[in-house]
C-alpha cells in the first residue's frame, strides 16, 4: 500500500474496529441464543439487525441524544445493553447471563461467526473516508457483476434490473443466474440460458449503449473443486463466477477444493469465496494466501460480495489478496433491485483494504473489461491490466 495512505487507513481501521453498533448487535444476538422463548429470541434478533444494518448513525450518538428507542424494534432491554456498552465498553449483564447459561459454548461459537463485518454506520464511514483518489469509490464504480433475475431465484426481470441500474447511473450489469447444478436456487438449464441470451441481446440493442448487460452465470463449486458446468458449457457465457454453496460449516481444510476451482479454464471471478454468513456459519476454512496467489497468477478476480449477511470476503482477507497481486470484483449478489445498495458494503470493505480502482474490474472501461473477459474465456490472450 502507498506509504502516504497508511495514516489515513490506520485512522479508518480504528474507527471500524471501534464501531459500537456491530458490537452491541453481537451482544443482542448472544442474548437471543440464551432465550427459552422463541418470541424473546426473535425480539433480540430483530433489535440486533436494526442496530447493525438499519441505521446510519452511531448508537453512541443515539444514547447521548436519548433517541435510541426511536430506532424500530429497540426496546427497553436492548437499550440497557447498548447503554452499558457505550458507557463501559462492555456489557456486564450479558457477560453474567452467558457465564451462567448452559448455552455458553454455543454463544462462544457464534461469536466467531461475526468477525470483520461492517454495520451500516461503519459502511458509511468507509464510503465517506477521505482516502486517496486512486482508491475505489462509488464514483469510480461502473456496475454490478453478480445479480439474479427471474431466470433463477431472483425476484425481477432483466429489464427491471436494467432500469434499476440506470437509476443508479451504472454503465454495465452482469446477470449471473445460477447454473443447473443448484436446483434449490432454481438453477437455469442450458436450454434456458440460450433463451435468456436472446432476451439480453434484444435488450442491449434497445438500450443503445446506455447500459450494457453481460451474459454471466454463477456456477457451483463441487466438493472436489470441479464445477457443475462443463468447460464447453462455460464457453456459452461471457463470464463465469465460480462460487461454493456446500460444505460451508465443515471445519476441514478445503484449500485443494478452492485451488482446483480457481485453476479451471474459463473462470473469471471466484464468488463469495468463504461462503460465510453472519452469526450463522463460518464458511470455508482454507489457506487463503495460497488461493489468492493462484488467482493472481491466472487473473481470476476475487469477489467482495456485499450482501449484508455475507460480506465475503471482508476487508482483512481483501488486504491479503491485494498484497498477493489479486484483482477484484465488487458485487451485490442482488436478488432484487432493492438489494443493489449492497454494492456499498463491497466498496466499503475494499476501501478499508485500500484497493485501488485500477485493480477492480467493475471500474475498468469497456474495452479493457471486454479484453479481460475474452482472455478468461480463452478467446485471445491480451494484457488486460497495467503493471
Amino acid at each position: 500500500m502507498p506509504t502516504q495512505s497508511k495514516p489515513k487507513q490506520r485512522r479508518l481501521l480504528d474507527l471500524i474496529r471501534d464501531d459500537v453498533n456491530i458490537v452491541a448487535a453481537g451482544l443482542l444476538h448472544d442474548l437471543a441464543i440464551l432465550q427459552s422463548s422463541e418470541r424473546s429470541s426473535f425480539g433480540y434478533k430483530r433489535a440486533a439487525k436494526a442496530l447493525a444494518a438499519g441505521i446510519d448513525r452511531s448508537v453512541v450518538e443515539l444514547i447521548d441524544d436519548g433517541t435510541l428507542r426511536d430506532v424500530p424494534f429497540v426496546g427497553a432491554s436492548s437499550e440497557r445493553i447498548v447503554s452499558e456498552v457505550v458507557r463501559a465498553g462492555e456489557s456486564a449483564a450479558v457477560a453474567r447471563a452467558v457465564g451462567a447459561s448452559a448455552k455458553r459454548t454455543e454463544v462462544e461459537k457464534r461469536r466467531k461467526y461475526r468477525r470483520a463485518y461492517l454495520s451500516r454506520h461503519a459502511m458509511r464511514l468507509a464510503l465517506d473516508a477521505p482516502l486517496p483518489a486512486t482508491i475505489v469509490s462509488r464514483k469510480t464504480y461502473l456496475g454490478d457483476l453478480q445479480m439474479h433475475s427471474t431466470w433463477s431465484d431472483g425476484a425481477e426481470s432483466i429489464a427491471d434490473l436494467v432500469e434499476g441500474a440506470e437509476t443508479l447511473g451504472w454503465k454495465r450489469i452482469g446477470v449471473t443466474d445460477h447454473s443447473y447444478g443448484l436446483p434449490i436456487a432454481r438453477g437455469m438449464s442450458m436450454e434456458a440460458a440460450v433463451r435468456q441470451h436472446e432476451e439480453i441481446d434484444a435488450l442491449n440493442a434497445s438500450l443503445k449503449g446506455r447500459v450494457r448487460v453481460y451474459k454471466g452465470v454463477e456456477a457451483n463449486i463441487l466438493a472436489d473443486g470441479a464445477l457443475d458446468l462443463s468447460e464447453e458449457e462455460r464457453r456459452v457465457f461471457e463470464y463465469v463466477i465460480a462460487s461454493p454453496h456446500s460444505q460451508l460449516r465443515k471445519e476441514i481444510d478445503q484449500t485443494p477444493r478452492m485451488l482446483a476451482a480457481v485453476r479451471l479454464p474459463g473462470i473469471a471471478i471466484l464468488g463469495h469465496p468463504q461462503g460465510r454468513m453472519y452469526n450463522t456459519r463460518p464458511g470455508i476454512a482454507a489457506d487463503w494466501v495460497k488461493i489468492f496467489r493462484a488467482a493472481a497468477q491466472r487473473d481470476v478476480a476475487i469477489e467482495l460480495d456485499g450482501n449484508w449477511h455475507r460480506q465475503d470476503i471482508d476487508y482483512e482477507l481483501a488486504a491479503l489478496a491485494l498484497d498477493e497481486g489479486c484483482i477484484f470484483a465488487l458485487d451485490s449478489d442482488a436478488h432484487s433491485i432493492a438489494e443493489f445498495p449492497f454494492t456499498d458494503y463491497a466498496i466499503a470493505h475494499a476501501r478499508i483494504a485500500q484497493i485501488p480502482a485500477d485493480r477492480v474490474v467493475n471500474c475498468w472501461e469497456e474495452a479493457r473489461f471486454d479484453a479481460w473477459l475474452e482472455e478468461r474465456r480463452g478467446v485471445k490472450k491480451t494484457k488486460v491490466r497495467s503493471k
